[in-house]
């Protein structure tokens, strides 16, 4: 998932969202309720360029997780928190419209983003049409709700992505990304729950939810659920995986795996990373792969998985 591309074409959308002349502002409080990229966002400290045939692989596991996440959400945030900055184009009741827009004559797609006031609670639309098909209605890629704290790092809220509606509204730059994204997030605890529906390559469904707390020094705590082919026969697995780190990078990971070719065996498995991000420990109890390293090296020394 590319995050750059991304990002600039939210930037791109949402100056043409503002182009057509400008006859309100929305509520002041609406301008900071809607959350940056930056304050929802998964912060694990990276490689700084190592080799990734050197780093401990449930290190590589999480920031594979950190990068998902973190690309998939960010061009949105990026997009909606730029629009509401402007003046609106209109506005009915409590509701407040910027567009419908497009970003040029060529473009496949019109866009338009509808805030509902909510008595200081904000609901959110960003809406597409494919103006390649001819009669095509708006149809909702991303919606969420807004709720301001007492000052911009303390607000609440969720918000949601349908992949596949975007893919729809814009067959040209909807990218391959597939199924939909759920996050509710908690600024002033640092919070974010991530629920992710959507199919592999081979077109077989994929769940996920993923739950992160971050600390005030940085360090930080994930914990992720997939139902998935692990491996083996190709008979699907319940995999949990808890990674925690502290902010100057190391870290551990504990995993559950059951069902599947397990059967009725439940494995469990340990790694530990150093600043180096590099594997200092790592045991299992059905033998998936040797023992390294000694437990004494671990920074977190107990196995603690979620029930």
């Amino acid at each position: 998932m590319s995050i750059a591309p991304k990002s600039l074409a939210a930037l791109a959308l949402a100056s043409s969202l503002v182009a057509c002349i400008p006859q309100n502002d929305a509520p002041e409080e609406l301008k900071t309720s809607i959350p940056t990229d930056e304050q929802v966002k998964i912060k694990l400290p990276a490689s700084a360029g190592r080799a990734i045939g050197e780093l401990a692989d449930w290190y590589v596991a999480t920031r594979d997780v950190t990068v998902m996440f973190n690309g998939g959400t960010a061009w949105v945030l990026i997009l909606i928190h730029s629009i509401v900055q402007y003046p609106v184009t209109s506005i009915e009741g409590d509701t407040y419209t910027w567009g419908p827009w497009s970003d040029g004559p060529l473009a496949p797609t019109e866009y338009r983003l509808d805030v509902t006031d909510n008595g200081g609670e904000y609901a959110y639309a960003l809406s597409g049409r494919n103006k390649t098909v001819a009669g095509s209605e708006f149809e909702t890629v991303i919606e969420g709700i807004a709720l301001p704290g007492p000052t911009e790092e303390t607000g609440n809220g969720s918000f949601s992505i349908d992949f596949d509606a975007g893919k729809r509204v814009n067959p040209v730059d909807g990218g391959d990304d597939r199924g939909s994204i759920q996050v509710n997030y908690d600024l002033a605890t640092r919070h974010l729950d991530l629920g992710i529906i959507s199919t592999d390559d081979n077109g077989n469904p994929v769940s996920a939810d993923y739950a992160y707390n971050e600390a005030a020094d940085l360090s930080g705590d994930m914990v992720f659920n997939i139902f998935g082919n692990a491996g083996g026969s190709g008979m699907d697995e319940d995999i949990t995986l808890r990674s925690r780190w502290l902010s100057t990078g190391e870290g551990r990971a504990d995993a559950r795996v059951t069902g599947g070719d397990l059967g009725a065996t439940e494995a469990i498995a340990s790694e530990c990373w150093n600043d180096l991000f590099r594997r200092t420990f790592y045991t299992d109890n059905v033998n998936f792969q040797v023992t390294e390293g000694v437990a004494s090296d671990c920074v977190y020394a107990d196995v603690d998985l979620p029930e």
